[in-house]
């Protein structure tokens, strides 16, 4: 058992606990309420996609941004401010009349969850110096985490179904006014006494980046891939990427340090960050999609399902904790990332094979599950162990931004593929119909919105056949994707000659 914390320390790290939590919950209880909000608001495939998008996608955006003001001005400031605009954005979300203003309700909440998110890490870091104490700091941070993320799709599902999807957003108000509380009497103000200016020009080219890139990615089809405003965008996603770069590369105290990915540690725990995302947390917005429309689960079952996908989360990282002591992260990340792979091949294997259920499921999620939660935390801790700890701001911003950059675009990247999964199937079962008529049934099938589909024409076995189709393929990007940066990072960190010298205290650069 870790030491326990002084009382200061814990209050603050109950209040960082706290956060994570809020911030996990927003992610994955939304899913659960997608099929309502779509006939409540109403909403239709793309503002489901954008109200689940425009949450990662403001945080992703100004999340790096968010740890350098924190670093500037006051870590505690900036979370302290996250948290209060959070609960109000939540208060504003619960209260929605329409997709739009939800949209942008979720757009503020991310703003405010980067604050937090930025900050949650460099606050442990500042606060939590001794080794053992440390560990168990990050420990409870991740396994809360996980709770938040693991359990969201339960809460969302019970909520929805004992009151109404409002108090999915407007327990936020409570949690938040709490976390303010044990804010202000745990954390100590700690700030970078060399961040003495705000970059601001690499703020303002990576947001444009970020936001233009998952646009496109949402929103392409719709615009069109060769059309002038899509060749538009992308041209200034990309030179903002560019400006982005060089700014960076020559700020002397930029917010994303590229000097430092010459760090083997850092830069193969940057590839684990962004390896969860491009597979593990991006299908959890499709999974409960899935389980509800294409095998007939209600939300209690659907949520009950999930927790087959999402408990490991929660239970494997004190295991990855002690293997990160033993063999250092150069064996555990990368076993971490392969695992997740291998989870999603055996989750292919099943919805494919069409006879789908809990059952057949099962191992896929487990194993799934566990490689995320021997991934999770231990990619934060390498992390933040890479750098001195006056630059744990700017170190926790790289790992979170690589997190939720690749959460943002692979949420948008994995629908995507979900929809040509399902416009594959549909073209090759229907008779010859027009363009615009099959694109529609694909749209509202890929919505999990079956019923609309049937009085479209669309008999409901074809729709199920289409939908298992496009998460198919879902899951086999899954699959390759995690495997591929698992041999990525394996190379990164040094390759066997990380995992035999083993150590986690050793620079390998």
């Amino acid at each position: 058992m870790p030491p326990s914390p002084s009382p200061r320390n814990g209050f603050a790290l109950a209040a960082v606990c706290l956060s994570s939590l809020m911030l996990g919950l927003e992610i994955t209880s939304i899913p659960s309420i997608l099929p309502t909000l779509e006939n409540v608001l109403p909403a239709d495939f793309r503002q489901l996609q954008w109200i689940m998008n425009a949450y990662t996608i403001a945080m992703c955006a100004v999340l790096m941004a968010m740890g350098a003001l924190g670093d500037r001005f006051g870590r505690k400031r900036a979370f302290m401010s996250g948290v209060a605009v959070f609960g109000i954005a939540s208060l504003i979300c619960g209260l929605a009349t329409s997709a739009p203003l939800l949209i942008a309700a979720r757009f503020l909440q991310g703003l405010s969850a980067a604050a937090m998110l930025a900050c949650q890490v460099a606050i442990l870091s500042h606060q939590f110096r001794d080794g053992a104490e440390r560990g168990g700091a990050f420990s409870w941070w991740g396994v809360i985490f996980g709770i938040g993320l693991g359990f969201g799709p339960i809460v969302g599902g019970a909520i929805i179904t004992l009151a109404s999807w409002n108090w999915v957003f407007l327990i936020h108000v409570a949690l938040a006014a709490t976390t303010l509380i044990l804010a202000q009497k745990g954390i100590e103000e700690s700030s970078d006494p060399h961040a003495t200016k705000v970059d601001l020009a690499g703020m303002i080219t990576l947001s444009i980046t970020v936001i233009g890139s998952v646009y496109l990615l949402t929103q392409g089809q719709e615009l069109g891939l060769t059309s002038p405003a899509a060749l538009t965008i992308l041209a200034i996603s990309t030179l903002t990427l560019i400006l982005f770069i060089i700014v960076e590369t020559r700020a002397k105290r930029p917010m994303f340090d590229f000097s430092a990915l010459h760090i083997r540690k850092l830069s193969g725990a940057l590839l684990g960050s962004s390896g969860m995302n491009f597979s593990f947390w991006p299908f959890v917005v499709y999974l409960p999609l899935y389980l509800h429309a294409g095998l007939g689960y209600d939300a209690i079952a659907t949520g009950l399902a999930i927790l087959a996908y999402t408990v490991p989360t929660i239970v494997a990282p004190p295991l990855g904790e002690r293997l990160l002591l033993r063999r250092g992260p150069g064996l555990v990340i990368p076993l971490g990332l392969f695992t997740i792979g291998a989870g999603f091949a055996l989750l292919h294997l099943a919805i494919a094979s069409r006879q789908a259920n809990w059952m057949t499921l099962l191992p896929g999620c487990i194993i799934a599950g566990t490689g995320l939660g021997l991934t999770n935390t231990t990619v934060t801790n390498t992390t933040t162990a890479a750098v001195p700890p006056e630059r744990a701001g700017m170190a926790s911003g790289m790992d979170m931004s690589a997190r939720f950059i690749s959460l943002s675009v692979n949420i948008a990247l994995m629908g995507l593929i979900l929809l040509s999964g399902v416009h594959t199937h549909l073209s090759q079962a229907l008779p010859p119909v027009s363009t615009t008529t099959l694109k529609t049934l694909a749209d509202t099938v890929a919505a999990g919105n079956l019923g609309v589909a049937e009085t479209s024409g669309l008999s409901v076995t074809t729709a199920r056949d289409a939908l298992t189709n496009g998460v198919a393929w879902a899951t086999l990007y899954g699959a390759a994707s995690a495997w591929g940066l698992s041999l990525l990072s394996f190379l990164t960190f040094g390759g066997r000659r990380a995992v035999l010298r083993g150590h986690p205290n050793q620079e390998l650069v």
